[in-house]
């Protein structure tokens, strides 16, 4: 089975992309499901016609759904919530205290993703196509499964006496998520965005984000690329001739941060908004010219964490994907390291035979960052 995430800036296009990629691999033989987390749903718009929480046919091979998120909050979470209030009350919190612990944020986020992975693993779907909502609120989705792990984990100690069930069960099941979002060979992420600086400067925090979180970006696709003018004439032509200058200089900036051909898939803006299956297909065909979707970029994913030994000791290579513009801080706590990337911090564990060293330095490159740790532990 095979996971696409399709995210990107509001207003990109993202679901017209998702349903053409999900309508694609139906054509090919696929049992595929698109599914969208957005709470502005407008998967349905795209398809011209109705969807509910459950998956319903589209055409041979292809189902969709709009996950009701809010719907969810108000009957899973309840009773979830409940047990872990009474497993807070076992643990000596009073009543007021364990109320407030349980008030998750972004929890409604967390159940989609939970969704996405209750259709993935018991329907018959061989691919799930997912529409997720703007970028910030998809890291804050990706993000979710780690950190809510961790909450729990600091509340309740492993193999404490007063664990209750729920909790444990709760954090199997988030510790399953998460493997299941980092797994490349089972889910990655396809950026869309617009042929814009403002947009390309957004998806490349998100690219270094992402890579933090160990979540592998197989493709952006360039979307509403102004077709070429040819011979036309007049004012037209010439703001057309301008605007798609504008387009090709933005491109090639990212050719220039080393996203070759193989990795950014273009898509010309259309006169007429694409709704209906018929459309959707000519997308694709635009989009993938008769290739497998599922292809991606071909190359993989580069683990986050690479150590190589050197003269002083070693070197931990953390690729995220930088660019000349990116603020970034390095810390340590403990036996993590504590990665900040525009914005987006993580804390990384350190490799077992590297958290005796201390850091003697750092560098970066648009590769990621080199950390250079040598000796016994000290301030570093």
């Amino acid at each position: 089975m095979r996971i696409l995430l399709f995210t990107g800036k509001g207003g990109v296009g993202k679901t017209t992309l998702a349903a053409a990629t999900a309508a694609a691999l139906a054509g090919r033989g696929r049992k595929t499901l698109v599914v969208s987390t957005d709470p502005a749903h407008s998967l349905a718009d795209a398809f011209g016609r109705p969807l509910g929480a459950e998956p319903s046919e589209v055409d041979t091979l292809l189902h969709a759904a709009q996950i009701d998120s809010r719907g969810l909050v108000d009957s899973t979470w309840r009773e979830l919530r409940q047990e872990l209030q009474f497993a807070l009350a076992g643990a000596g919190l009073d009543s007021l205290d364990a109320e407030e612990l349980t008030v998750v944020p972004g929890v409604d986020e967390l159940l989609a993703l939970t969704e996405v992975q209750r259709l993935a693993e018991h329907g018959p779907w061989e691919t799930v196509v997912v529409d997720c909502g703007p970028t910030a609120e998809t890291l804050r989705l990706l993000a979710l499964p780690e950190a809510v792990s961790g909450y729990l984990t600091r509340m309740f100690k492993p193999g404490a006496r007063r664990t209750a069930a729920a909790v444990r069960r709760l954090g199997a099941h988030l510790e399953s998520l998460r493997t299941l979002l980092t797994d490349p060979a089972v889910t990655t992420v396809r950026l869309v965005l617009t042929p814009e600086r403002v947009v390309v400067a957004e998806a490349r925090r998100t690219l270094s984000s992402l890579a933090l979180r160990g979540i592998g970006v197989d493709g952006l696709i360039v979307n509403r690329l102004m077709p070429a003018p040819g011979f036309w004439r007049g004012a037209a032509a010439s703001w057309m001739r301008t605007r798609r200058a504008q387009q090709n200089a933005v491109l090639a900036e990212l050719a220039a941060a080393g996203f070759g051909p193989d990795e950014v898939k273009p898509v010309e803006h259309r006169a007429v908004e694409p709704v209906g299956l018929e459309a959707l297909q000519e997308i694709a065909y635009e989009l993938y010219r008769g290739l497998d979707p599922l292809t991606g970029n071909g190359k993989g994913v580069t683990p986050l964490l690479q150590v190589s030994e050197s003269d002083e000791g070693y070197r931990l290579r953390v690729a995220v994907p930088l660019h000349r513009d990116s603020e970034v801080d390095l810390a340590r706590v403990d036996d993590d390291l504590a990665v900040t990337v525009d914005g987006f911090r993580r804390l990384i564990a350190l490799p077992e035979m590297l958290r005796p060293c201390r850091i003697t330095g750092a560098e970066s490159d648009a590769h990621g960052l080199v950390v250079s740790l040598a000796g016994n532990r000290g301030p570093g």
